[in-house]
């Protein structure tokens, strides 16, 4: 017992107002972060060090967040923003430039979510017009847009996609045959709803599910990473204190089992599953982030609280969490 969970590095982003998001690459060695200063900025973050990278502007309004796209498909980066824009920023030869900018929404636009890798540069958007926007790259700069419209009534506050599995995917493939992935996504919204999303074989986007339990908007949804297990598990968390976690057992993915996380004092504006999808950070209105992990009972216990801008914490995370990872 009694590891200590700390803050390892603190990055002096210079920005000029309050930051929104801060997300690492799949490297873990650059960050990217955005805020109410109307900038995105990248830094170099390997061995400890924060160069400045990059200080990307074109947005006209607080920037809500950030995303990367897999490295497969080059240094690409989305950011969404209060101005209704949605921009694409990619890195060629060392710069970073506008690659593409999205501006179909009527509203500011909430949340950006990279579909995962294996289907493509597909990014979902959740804006406050009450939409989803997905944009599809067909190649040569070109990008296709789907949009849903009345996703929420009132506003999208988060989106966030299924892993890319097969039904049946642990079962042998066809070798050299593309995989028939069945995309999914999460959307929360100020319905106090959570819905989930399926395409269908037409290409067209069908809501497959709503998720009832929250009692005030729903600020954020988090699908968790896929380990090889049958069932599905999303995180939510809402303006009402509440984090529920969502679980689903079945293949169909028709039935969705709520668990109470915990309640919170204040809102909780922010979940995020680790890779190993076995612990949940939580990040809420008291300026606290907090770990938690199900225990051998299918019980959540909190394993840890860093308060946001303090040095180290100490936690008494399980031993056999090195293990896991």
């Amino acid at each position: 017992m009694g590891k200590m969970v700390s803050v390892i590095n603190t990055v002096d982003t210079s920005h000029e107002d309050m930051i929104h998001d801060a997300q690492m690459d799949y490297y873990g060695t650059r960050l990217a972060t955005c805020s109410s200063d109307r900038s995105v900025k990248i830094f170099d973050v390997r061995n400890g060090g924060q160069i400045l990278i990059a200080d990307l502007r074109g947005h006209e309004g607080p920037v809500w967040q950030v995303a990367w796209a897999h490295p497969m498909y080059g240094n690409i980066l989305a950011s969404c923003s209060y101005d209704r824009k949605v921009i694409i920023w990619r890195e060629e030869n060392g710069t970073w430039e506008k690659s593409h900018e999205h501006a179909g929404h009527d509203s500011s636009v909430n949340s950006v979510c990279w579909a995962p890798h294996d289907y493509g540069l597909i990014l979902a958007c959740g804006s406050s017009d009450g939409a989803i926007s997905l944009l599809m790259y067909t190649g040569e700069g070109q990008w296709e847009v789907k949009k849903i419209n009345n996703a929420h009534t009132i506003g999208c506050n988060a989106v966030s996609w299924a892993p890319a599995v097969v039904p049946g995917s642990l079962i042998d493939q066809p070798s050299g045959q593309k995989p028939n992935y069945i995309k999914r996504f999460a959307s929360g919204g100020c319905d106090n709803l959570i819905k989930l999303w399926k395409e269908e074989e037409d290409g067209q986007w069908k809501e497959e599910q709503k998720l009832e339990a929250h009692s005030d908007w729903v600020r954020d949804v988090a699908w968790a990473p896929s380990i090889g297990l049958p069932t599905s598990t999303i995180a939510s968390c809402s303006q009402d204190g509440r984090v529920f976690i969502w679980t689903c057992d079945d293949a169909s993915g028709n039935t969705w089992s709520p668990k109470l996380l915990h309640k919170f004092n204040d809102v909780v504006w922010h979940v995020s599953w680790s890779i190993t999808a076995n612990i949940l950070a939580v990040s809420g209105g008291d300026n606290k982030v907090t770990l938690w992990k199900e225990s051998v009972d299918g019980q959540w216990v909190c394993i840890s609280d860093v308060n946001k801008g303090q040095g180290s914490v100490s936690a008494s995370v399980t031993e056999g969490q090195q293990n896991e990872q």
